[in-house]
């Protein structure tokens, strides 16, 4: 006879879980077959939620706490059974343990490079990792959607699947983001917060909640950090004359301390002027385009002629230029005592206190007296 043989026909009288396994998502209570005792006590600790199912239909839920088990505090297994008055008879259902804590243990990683279309670099290829946690929000939608009847649900079963979840929403996260290439790393935090978000509303329908989403790692080809090192090496040099000359010197030392010869100095010296004449040529290409942009491409505009406006016989006429104001004198219309006023005057002022208008009443003859 097994040991399970000799416990069948014993009531049970106390249910609980004690979890030292770190990874069960899910534990079914081992009942074998035995009934439940009415009144029993029913223990759930923090972190953990209790849920009642008969003959396959879920029933009743419960939170942290220590209950005894009646029918009264078992509301929907007491209309599953047809319970229409409360009694003392024990009772057969599962009872499975669903562990609530924050799983915190789950990683994530892009098997292959996500490509990324940047503003600076154009079209680039790009990987990241990092972690995540799980939390179970509704036990009862685990049981339904991914648990089942699995004596001992674990993180195992559903970790794969759900890398692959996160695997898919980073590619549109980090094209909605708008980020540059270059500024992702001081921005992980904001790019783990829009997954975080992504994968969440993915893992609800299980029950699932995502707390939180970290990324360790975005980076780029070899190739391409190569090609930023370069530049960035480029920028570091500035002078590339200053430098050769910096760097000729340090081996002509360098020959000295190993007792190199006259030959060694020779090669130095030529090494030297090569890397000088390099230099002017760098800096002749790079002014080249700069004289060919300050080069005119054709005469200047003409000059802009100032528009002045006159009031005559109480109105205001203009705009008009040089020509037609030595006109207006010329026909005493103009007078040094006629207000005129151009863009950029506080006020209308007379033409005789203009120096610019003062000017054309010296090159115009006064009109002829009368007859």
């Amino acid at each position: 006879m097994g040991l399970f043989d000799g416990l069948r026909g014993e009531f049970v009288d106390i249910i609980e879980w004690t979890d030292n396994s770190r990874d069960t998502f899910v534990w079914r209570f081992p009942r074998h077959d035995n009934e439940i005792k009415m009144g029993a006590r029913l223990i759930v600790r923090e972190s953990q939620s209790a849920v009642f199912v008969n003959e396959g239909q879920l029933a009743d839920v419960f939170g942290p706490g220590t209950y005894t088990l009646e029918t009264q505090n078992l509301p929907m297994l007491t209309t599953l059974k047809n319970w229409r008055h409360g009694f003392d008879s024990p009772f057969k259902a599962e009872v499975y343990f669903v562990n609530t804590r924050q799983f915190t243990d789950f990683k994530w990683g892009t098997k292959n490079p996500v490509l990324v279309r940047d503003s600076e670099f154009g079209a680039v290829r790009i990987r990241a990792f990092g972690a995540y946690s799980v939390r179970v929000t509704d036990p009862a939608k685990l049981l339904r959607e991914s648990a089942g009847t699995d004596a001992r649900f674990r993180t195992d079963e559903i970790e794969g699947w759900m890398r692959e979840k996160v695997v898919a929403a980073f590619a549109p996260a980090i094209a909605s983001a708008g980020i540059p290439v270059l500024d992702m790393a001081i921005h992980q935090d904001s790019i783990g917060e829009r997954l975080r978000g992504a994968v969440a509303g993915q893992l609800a329908p299980l029950g699932l909640d995502v707390p939180s989403f970290t990324i360790s790692n975005i980076s780029m080809p070899k190739e391409v950090e190569e090609a930023i090192d370069k530049r960035t090496s480029m920028g570091v040099v500035g002078d590339l004359g200053s430098y050769t000359q910096f760097q000729a010197a340090n081996a002509l030392e360098e020959s000295a301390k190993h007792g190199g010869g006259a030959s060694d100095a020779l090669g130095m010296g030529a090494g030297m002027a090569m890397g000088q004449q390099m230099a002017a040529n760098m800096a002749a290409s790079q002014q080249a385009p700069q004289q060919q942009q300050a080069a005119p491409a054709g005469p200047p505009p003409l000059p802009v002629t100032a528009e002045w406006y006159l009031g005559l016989g109480g109105q205001q006429v203009g705009p008009l230029d040089t020509a037609a104001l030595q006109g207006k004198i010329a026909s005493g219309e103009l007078t040094r005592e006629t207000l005129a006023w151009k863009q950029g005057q506080a006020a209308w002022t007379p033409a005789g206190q203009i120096p610019d208008l003062a000017n054309l009443f010296g090159a115009v003859p006064p009109p002829l007296p009368p007859q």
